[in-house]
């Protein structure tokens, strides 16, 4: 089986985590950090906002049941991409929207769904999706891992992911793993 990598920041990694792996060719889905100078970012340190670094979500899926396209059709659905280093009440450049391509047809690709979305005029504003290459994937401390799954009573999961996730399951349910 082929696999690919996808690498996407949008906001809390608790989120996109707990959407992402319910989508039928996905993988696994790892919580990290990348696109900043630290060479050793932690949680806390990311969260400061002075690493530069974005909360991301690297996705290993099979091109033949999901392709990028998809993957950020899913991306797309569930965050604002047009709020600069903002999700919700989530406010730093952590929580900023971006896709982290892994190679020539993942860019382009990114960018063309970036001008059909903003031609549709989807949202009132234009998209501020940072269109970057990967660069080193920093996996994020354990505790950060199926976070939702874990936690589901937790506040935040309550309040912020459990709707993320089931905003995913409803637009994509054609795209869902089977139970």
């Amino acid at each position: 089986m082929t696999q690919a990598l996808a690498t996407l920041a949008g906001g809390c990694f608790w989120c996109l985590e707990a959407a992402f792996e319910q989508l039928d060719g996905v993988l696994s889905v790892l919580p990290g950090y990348m696109g900043g100078g630290d060479p050793h970012p932690t949680y806390e340190a990311v969260c400061r906002g002075n690493t530069g670094h974005a909360e991301v979500v690297q996705i290993t899926f099979d091109p033949a049941k999901i392709d990028f396209e998809t993957l950020l059709a899913a991306f797309f659905t569930i965050h604002d991409p047009t709020t600069p280093n903002r999700q919700g009440h989530d406010v730093g450049t952590q929580y900023r929207s971006a896709i982290f391509f892994h190679d020539a047809g993942q860019q382009a690709v990114a960018e063309a769904m970036i001008d059909r979305l903003n031609g549709e005029g989807i949202w009132s504003s234009p998209i501020v999706t940072e269109v970057t290459p990967a660069v080193t994937f920093f996996e994020a401390e354990e505790y950060h891992h199926q976070y939702f799954r874990r936690n589901p009573e937790q506040g935040y999961c309550i309040a912020v992911v459990a709707p993320k996730a089931y905003k995913l399951r409803k637009v994509f349910a054609d795209r869902i793993k089977a139970a």
